[in-house]
């Protein structure tokens, strides 16, 4: 599909593809593809072990992997939205809100080191009654839901499966530095939970979706991708006059700041909206 994408890309001079780019999210895909079966085993193992101190019995049946999947679909938002509002997960995920394109090798732009630390969110499971072997199918079930949905093309789907499902729609919304698309619609399969907890928005800006940060890297070379963030949080963090102050910087949204010299993505959002209304 990423090769029809791009041939189709190509043929209607739509420059959704860019060389530099496409080589990016494949360099950080291969580099969280080994990180992955670096910790793959400790993975395993962690859930395996919580498993022995299971709440229920669940017996393996079709019910079973709706639940599974409908679950580790809630820890997954759990674990974006925690990514988006706390800065020191923001330092990891931003890797893959870097590019100013959208294609289906975006989804390849991975989060490198999150395999560290998503195990510990998806531990409910296991305490569950969920098998180890399962949690991890579920897992790779929906990340290849959640690339599929990486295409700024228009796909028509009926009004009922964008009331439930994450759409391409949707997900270009996630990708966009247009202000009022800032971190909403963190759904990977499902786009329930935003409904539910206030981070859902349609596309439906005038303007057009603008792909990257709102503050893009001059430098976009490999090591930079990786850990532009990490220096300017520890920049902050290091100017920062207490302790408290430099702790804040660690837990708080990204563009917290004590002298208020920058904003949160929430902040943002309501100046944009005194600035429209009316």
């Amino acid at each position: 599909m990423t090769v029809l994408e791009m041939w189709f890309s190509y043929r209607e001079n739509r420059h959704y593809y860019e060389k530099r780019d496409t080589l990016t999210n494949i360099y950080l895909t291969t580099l969280a593809f080994l990180l992955n079966l670096a910790v793959g085993g400790s993975t395993f193992f962690i859930l395996n072990f919580a498993g022995q101190f299971r709440l229920i019995e669940i017996h393996n049946t079709a019910i079973y992997w709706i639940v599974l999947v409908v679950v580790q679909d809630f820890l997954y938002w759990a674990l974006h939205y925690t990514g988006h509002y706390c800065r020191l997960f923001w330092a990891i995920h931003v890797t893959h809100h870097s590019s100013t394109h959208f294609n289906f090798t975006t989804g390849f732009r991975s989060t490198v080191f999150e395999p560290l630390y998503r195990v510990f969110f998806y531990l409910p499971l296991a305490l569950m009654g969920f098998n180890a072997v399962d949690i991890l199918y579920a897992y790779l079930i929906t990340q290849l839901y959640g690339n599929l949905v990486h295409t700024q093309y228009k796909i028509p789907l009926p009004k009922w499966y964008g009331l439930i499902f994450v759409t391409p729609s949707h997900h270009r919304v996630h990708h966009a530095s247009n202000i009022p698309y800032l971190d909403k619609n963190m759904g990977m399969v499902l786009i329930i939970w935003d409904r539910m907890f206030g981070t859902f928005r349609e596309e439906n800006l005038p303007e057009p979706v603008k792909y990257g940060l709102t503050h893009q890297p001059d430098d976009l070379g490999p090591v930079n991708i990786l850990f532009h963030e990490w220096k300017a949080l520890l920049a902050d963090v290091k100017k920062a006059p207490t302790f408290k102050i430099k702790l804040q910087y660690f837990l708080n949204p990204p563009g917290w700041s004590h002298d208020s010299s920058s904003q949160t993505a929430r902040t943002l959002q309501r100046e944009y909206k005194d600035q429209h209304s009316g």
